[in-house]
Parts: C-alpha cells; sequence; structure tokens
C-alpha cells in the first residue's frame, strides 16, 4: 500500500514538472536550504551524478577554448611563414609549415569530438536535475508532513496547557481570596497581632514578607 501510494505521488509530481523550467538544483542556494541532513543523504547519489555531469561540462568546454587558442596560434603562424622567402619543400619553414596543418588538422578532431560531447550534456544534465528534483520533492513531501504532524501536536500541547493555566489562575485567585478573608476576619478579633499569632511569613497573594 505504502509503495502504491508513493508511485501515485510521483506521478503527480512528475505531471506538476511537466514544461516547467527548472534551475539546476545543485548551483541553487535556495535549494541547500530546503533539505536537512537527513534529505541530503537521500538524494546524495543524484547529486553526485548531477554535479559530475557540470564539472564535465565545464571542462570540455575549458577545452574548447584552449584548443580554439592553440589552433588560432597555429593558423597565424602558417600565414607568417607564407610570406617568408624560402619556399623549397625542405626548407624550414615548410616543415614547420607542414607541421602546423597537421595540429591544425588535430584541433578540429579533438574540437569535434568535445563539440559532440557538448552536444549531448545538455540532454544528460536535464535528465539528472530532473530526476533530483523529482527526489527532492519526495523529501520535501515527507518532511512537511512530519513537521505537520509536530505542529499539530504542538497546538493540541498549547491547548491544553492554556486550559490547565487558565484553571490554575482561577484557583490561584480563589485561594488569595480566602486568605484576604481569613486575614480579616482574625485581624478584627485580635488586631495586628494576628501576623504573629499565625506565624505568617508570606503575605497574602503567596509571597514572602
Amino acid at each position: 500500500m505504502k509503495h502504491e501510494e508513493d508511485g501515485s505521488r510521483r506521478e503527480l509530481f512528475v505531471q506538476a514538472l511537466e514544461g516547467k523550467r527548472i534551475p539546476v538544483l545543485t548551483l541553487d542556494n535556495k535549494w541547500y536550504q530546503l533539505l536537512d541532513e537527513e534529505a541530503r543523504k537521500d538524494v546524495a547519489q543524484l547529486e553526485g551524478e548531477l554535479n559530475g555531469l557540470l564539472k564535465q561540462q565545464g571542462k570540455l568546454n575549458n577545452e574548447v577554448k584552449e584548443i580554439k587558442r592553440l589552433k588560432k596560434r597555429l593558423m597565424e603562424e602558417i600565414v607568417s611563414l607564407m610570406g617568408e622567402e624560402e619556399q623549397g619543400e625542405d626548407s624550414e619553414n615548410a616543415q614547420k609549415s607542414e607541421q602546423n596543418r597537421r595540429l591544425v588538422e588535430e584541433c578540429n578532431e579533438k574540437l569535434e569530438a568535445c563539440q559532440d560531447q557538448l552536444l549531448d550534456l545538455p540532454r544528460e544534465i536535464e535528465r539528472a536535475n530532473f530526476q533530483l528534483m523529482l527526489a527532492t520533492m519526495d523529501c520535501c513531501y515527507d518532511s512537511m508532513a512530519e513537521n505537520s504532524a509536530v505542529i499539530r501536536e504542538t497546538e493540541e500541547w498549547v491547548a491544553e496547557i492554556r486550559v490547565e493555566l487558565k484553571k490554575r489562575l482561577v484557583r490561584k485567585q480563589e485561594l488569595e481570596r480566602h486568605n484576604h478573608a481569613i486575614y480579616n476576619y482574625m485581624h478584627d478579633v485580635f488586631g495586628a497581632e494576628v501576623v504573629d499569632i499565625f506565624d505568617m511569613h508570606h503575605d497574602l497573594d503567596g509571597q514572602e514578607m
């Protein structure tokens, strides 16, 4: 029964997320504030998977920048060497140009490989982020349910305390009135000596004299 409820709940979450633009959760400070230590353990694997994909994307982007920078330098050298006087196939400049052309081809191959991976990564990141969001919703649902139970319990406790407090205040007032009545009667009979006679170390409201 519990499994069916969880499955039904998960379907509702999936439907609710359809068409929604979900921020990358592990880059959102608000997301970290939602989860307590126990919840973070529950989503740790999905969190790690998402962070791994983001790290891979960042690494590939840096590689692309470095390769483009190298390719630009190589191309500039090729153009520069083309302007030199020595044009023989065995000349140092010709060999350098040929070497640079081979390196440019390698750069192109590496760029293509990196860009192919970069094309797939956004979908993988979106998928991992979606799964992490579902797990987060599960944790938040459970957390809210537990919190609501504690809130209701606390409200009931406070209500009971209020009733008990009112009863005690009424009883306190009755006892104070009774003390006053006793004191006034005895004072009328014995005068000021009533304090010594009754060994009254407290005043009529229960405070030390």
